[in-house]
């Protein structure tokens, strides 16, 4: 068996092949407007290869041609953050890093990253799009209040959301100057276009997971919508995948970074290296838990009384819905079937905190 390490970029690929003795093999660069080339690639060695690549821009389209590709008999996704032998190296360049991939992989020391499935892969780019229109549409309203904020004498309606719909007639009708007048109108057309955009995204998304068992389990925790549960359910792809809660709260980054020695333990900043998606999620079901659900809403206040801020209180609670998402995936019940036994049983006797 050989042992193959690409070094993936935008346009080319380094490759490196060992044997099974670690000896050099074969090295070449690929350019990708040619994906024939890594077929004559493999096709050139003797023996069937490993080959292993790193979870950076756009992987999966390298993955996936690898797997069709004759010659190659696994491909292994590795975590980049934890290849230390390449970031900590004195002399780095494609080459090396390529050949430092092969000799992590034959000697099995690659760490690696679960691979979802393809269709997988699909539906969470659908609900990523959903996601990045929606941060685009921010920014948006943020440069609507900041061409109203220019003229502070203009009295504005009270509504608690000024997007609403008789917020957003009141600001196609605002009198404004001349040029203020025309970059709001631009804005209001740009935002109302995001909103077509999102409407039907988040119908797509809506058809696309319609049967998907843990999404719609997931939608009946407090917080947790037609969004956020396909986004959290398509993250996890497999509760099985964690045997713990405390690992699922990990891979979310929603527990803080230790450090112990000589019977001292500090903790510091939240996980830095973690599944930003899923972590985003259950922060944003967690605003919304507290306040349309009396016992999320109790915990969070429990905390700021405790002296914590609003950050680190809602991050605690995000912790707590994200245990209790796990224990509901892995008994598979739903958040409003939880059964009744001698006295009412509360979510936080599902699992400790």
């Amino acid at each position: 068996m050989n042992y193959t390490g690409i070094d993936y970029h935008k346009r080319y690929s380094v490759a490196c092949t060992l044997d099974a003795q670690g000896r050099q093999l074969k090295q070449a660069r690929i350019d990708h407007n040619a994906p024939e080339a890594f077929a004559a690639y493999f096709a050139a060695l003797d023996e069937p290869s490993e080959t292993v690549i790193e979870a950076c821009w756009n992987w999966a389209t390298l993955y996936d041609l690898l797997e069709d590709t004759p010659g190659v008999a696994k491909v292994v996704l590795s975590n980049p953050a934890k290849n230390r032998i390449i970031a900590d190296a004195q002399i780095k360049n494609d080459k090396v890093d390529a050949k430092a991939l092969a000799t992590l992989l034959r000697g099995n020391f690659v760490s690696t990253v679960h691979v979802p499935g393809k269709e997988v892969r699909q539906k969470k780019n659908t609900v990523r799009q959903r996601l990045w229109l929606a941060r685009v549409r921010t920014m948006v309203r943020n440069r609507i209040h900041t061409v109203l904020d220019r003229h502070p004498r203009i009295e504005r309606p009270a509504h608690k959301d000024p997007f609403c719909n008789q917020g957003k007639a009141w600001m196609k009708r605002v009198e404004l100057p001349a040029v203020d007048r025309q970059l709001l109108d631009d804005d209001l057309e740009m935002h109302e276009l995001l909103d077509k955009h999102i409407r039907a995204i988040e119908d797509r998304i809506e058809t696309d997971n319609a049967a998907h068992a843990d999404a719609l389990r997931l939608r009946t925790l407090p917080g947790v919508g037609k969004v956020l549960g396909p986004v959290i359910a398509l993250e996890i792809d497999g509760v099985s995948r964690f045997k713990t809660a405390d690992k699922f709260c990990a891979y979310a980054g929603l527990v803080p970074t230790t450090h112990s020695s000589g019977g001292k333990t500090s903790h510091g900043r939240m996980l830095p290296f973690c599944n930003r998606w899923l972590k985003w999620a259950f922060i944003e079901a967690a605003w919304v838990a507290i306040g349309c659900s009396d016992y999320f809403g109790s915990f969070y206040k429990r905390h700021r009384a405790r002296g914590k801020g609003a950050n680190e209180a809602i991050t605690i609670t995000a912790r707590r819905m994200a245990k209790i998402a796990w224990k509901m995936l892995t008994d598979k019940r739903d958040y409003s079937t939880v059964p009744v036994v001698a006295k009412p049983l509360s979510p936080a006797a599902l699992v400790s905190d």
